[in-house]
């Protein structure tokens, strides 16, 4: 379990307890300032000391909370409970001096479970490497069409502790939680809850991948309903079967081919459910038109079938997912249409950081001008350019670690045209689809899918979306 203590769920007494609240920021603030309204005497402990962690650390001073600069490894004296930012690493030596001395670790999505009231909203949740904001988005907009008060929360922008403690009363609520959070959430249980697909990712956090498919397998532990994995990635199916669930919690897949009983898929345009219905040996439900998601690339068609999945596990009718999938515009940056220009259609999946979803993004279309590059965060490229080769017309590459790319090209797809932009100004962007521009034809897709994070030339992956998308309306122009 995620704090290596068996931690009951049994409600905690804050008034008068020393909280250490480990680390500033978006989950750290309002932590430290919920404990504090709780009774709690908290002090927060924040490895980095520079103007914007003076700026918050003034704010929560003049509450009467204790804040520690630069030094974060250090467990203050009489703590007994630590409450982690969920990107601070398990292996820091604050946690190991917790550890020894038997004090319970708790992220702040471990805090907002026990901070819910007796009828508080159930929980929808949703984690993968890939897809989770677009399918928690995807969810939240059916339960809306189904006249549910909803919210899409956790690692999505919204707090947990927001939804949980503010005036707004909610249904039930969709949950996005990255691995690194349900490491610190040892006592929550969702009513239902999916995993939609497992890459290595994050390994230099958790250190192995076993440990990371860990991670993210606690989401399904006590749901009560269904436990939502894909047929198409055995892991998360085997993460299922690991998990100890509540009497009568059913495992329900999606798959992008037919579905078999207990199963949602896909026949023949149509998005259908085998597992939500009588008999569903022998009936299946029709819930909405494949060209009813958008973008309908197939990636993004297993998000809509696992959001419909977890709508139908909490009742939603069918009428609901077909109406929620219609209102449902996805964010910027993923796998956007951004022009056609002579005949050729630019694509921005900016957000494509990892070479997991770069596969998913370069699987949608038949020829493709690929743009890639960037921070490569210790992945290899050989699979990603194997399994996409065939549909490779050329490639331009750009970033600190393109090298990595251009040599997977070298051995999988030695045929394919490659431009080396030896380039990481913020400037390179133009002259990459300049190049792919020269190198596609008609009825081709220039796409920038890098499966590569974008700090190297840009502050974030929207920025480099943008960027992509003036040097394509400059082409148009």
């Amino acid at each position: 379990m995620g704090s290596g203590q068996v931690t009951s769920s049994e409600p905690f007494e804050f008034q008068g307890k020393h909280v250490t609240v480990a680390g500033l920021g978006v989950s750290g603030v309002p932590a430290a300032k919920v404990l504090h309204g709780l009774g709690a005497h908290v002090t927060v402990v924040n490895d980095g000391d520079d103007a914007r962690a003076r700026a918050e650390a003034s704010e929560l001073e003049a509450l009467g909370i204790t804040v520690r600069l630069g030094d974060g490894a250090t467990l203050p004296e009489g703590t007994d409970l630590i409450v982690t930012a969920p990107g601070w690493k398990p292996d820091k030596p604050l946690f190991a001096a917790a550890h020894e001395a038997g004090i319970d670790i708790w992220g702040d999505v471990e805090l907002a479970w026990r901070l819910r009231g007796p009828d508080a909203a159930p929980w929808l949740a949703v984690t993968g490497t890939n897809g989770k904001t677009t399918t928690v988005q995807m969810l939240a907009s059916i339960l809306k069409a189904a006249g549910l008060r909803t919210a899409a929360v956790g690692n999505i922008g919204v707090s947990l502790l927001d939804a949980v403690l503010g005036e707004e009363q909610y249904d039930v609520l969709a949950v996005e939680l990255s691995s690194y959070q349900l490491h610190w959430a040892p006592s929550l249980r969702a009513h239902s809850a999916a995993v939609l697909n497992l890459a290595p990712d994050h390994l230099d956090w958790h250190g192995s991948m076993e440990a990371y498919a860990a991670d993210k397998g606690r989401i399904y532990e006590g749901n009560r309903v269904a436990c939502v994995y894909n047929v198409a990635d055995k892991a998360t199916e085997d993460l299922v079967r690991e998990a100890d669930v509540e009497e009568g919690c059913r495992a329900v897949g999606f798959t992008l081919g037919t579905p078999g009983p207990s199963q949602l898929g896909v026949v023949d345009g149509i998005l259908v459910d085998r597992a939500f219905v009588e008999n569903r040996q022998k009936n299946a439900q029709e819930l909405a038109e494949v060209s009813d998601v958008d973008p309908p690339a197939p990636h993004n068609i297993a998000n809509a079938l696992a959001a419909a999945a977890l709508a139908r596990a909490y009742g939603v009718p069918a009428a609901a997912v077909r109406d929620g999938l219609r209102a449902f515009t996805p964010d910027a940056h993923r796998i956007a249409h951004v022009a056609d220009v002579d005949g050729v259609a630019y694509v921005d999946d900016s957000k494509a950081t990892n070479t997991h979803a770069a596969q998913a993004s370069l699987a949608a279309y038949d020829s493709i001008v690929w743009i890639a590059g960037g921070l490569a965060k210790g992945a290899t490229f050989d699979e990603l350019v194997a399994k996409s080769a065939e549909r490779l017309r050329a490639v331009v590459l750009i970033g600190a670690d393109r090298a990595l790319i251009r040599e997977a090209l070298v051995r999988h797809a030695p045929e394919v045209p490659v431009v080396d932009l030896d380039r990481t100004d913020t400037g390179a962007m133009l002259a990459a689809v300049q190049e792919a521009r020269r190198l596609a034809v008609a009825g081709d897709t220039v796409l920038l899918a890098p499966a590569c994070a974008s700090m190297d030339m840009f502050v974030n992956y929207n920025k480099r979306g943008d960027a992509f998308a003036d040097a394509v309306r400059e082409l148009g122009a």
